[in-house]
């Protein structure tokens, strides 16, 4: 790799950070230089203007979760197989909790000027998911809006967590805490799509 790839990458590294945590209006380039140890004219060089690396970010968090779907349907034969797509999707989000914070700040408005890439990259990822899903579930299934219920809770989770006694956040880097999300999500997706949810993970003991 040579050094205009490391560059590259580590500014591109930064940036997700930086846009995942601050948003993109709340993130400058100046920021992203500072932070990957570049100056500013580095940055430009790779990438242009910060609406250039905004989308840049966004394409890499999109391919990354685009195979990890696109994998986990591959594997749907079966009703009982959106359970397993739902712990799969709960599993890329807790290893790659930047990807639902960006999409996290669009929700709140961030980056309003860049429109096209719900169109470009979410609509593509729910009507693959949703074709899988329509083929193994019953017809009275909303599958549109079950698609979303999984993605605003795992979301949400993954953003605000839960308190604990003490006032403490707790979400998807608590281990306890993500077993009892993943057995609650899975329990609302089996029953609305009118299965026993036999294959829940054992639900732990409380820890607080």
């Amino acid at each position: 790799m040579t050094s205009n790839d490391n560059a590259r990458d580590r500014i591109l590294d930064v940036a997700t950070r930086l846009f995942a945590a601050l948003g993109y209006d709340g993130t400058s380039t100046r920021m992203i230089a500072d932070a990957a140890g570049l100056n500013v004219a580095t940055v430009a060089y790779h990438f242009g203007g910060k609406r250039d690396l905004y989308v840049a970010v966004m394409e890499r968090a999109h391919r990354t979760e685009r195979a990890a779907l696109s994998e986990a349907v591959s594997e749907v034969e079966d009703a009982e197989g959106i359970l397993t797509l739902v712990d799969r999707y709960i599993d890329f989000c807790a290893e790659h909790p930047e990807v639902p914070a960006l999409w996290m700040h669009r929700w709140l408005s961030d980056a309003a000027d860049v429109a096209h890439l719900e169109q470009q990259y979410v609509r593509p990822l729910l009507e693959m998911v949703a074709g899988t899903a329509r083929k193994v579930l019953p017809d009275d299934v909303d599958v549109e809006y079950l698609m979303w219920t999984v993605v605003w809770c795992t979301h949400g989770f993954g953003s605000g967590g839960v308190l604990d006694a003490d006032g403490t956040r707790r979400g998807l880097d608590d281990p306890d805490e993500l077993a009892r999300f993943r057995a609650h999500l899975r329990g609302i997706v089996a029953t609305a799509i009118g299965l026993p949810d036999r294959a829940s993970p054992p639900r732990p003991a409380h820890h607080r």
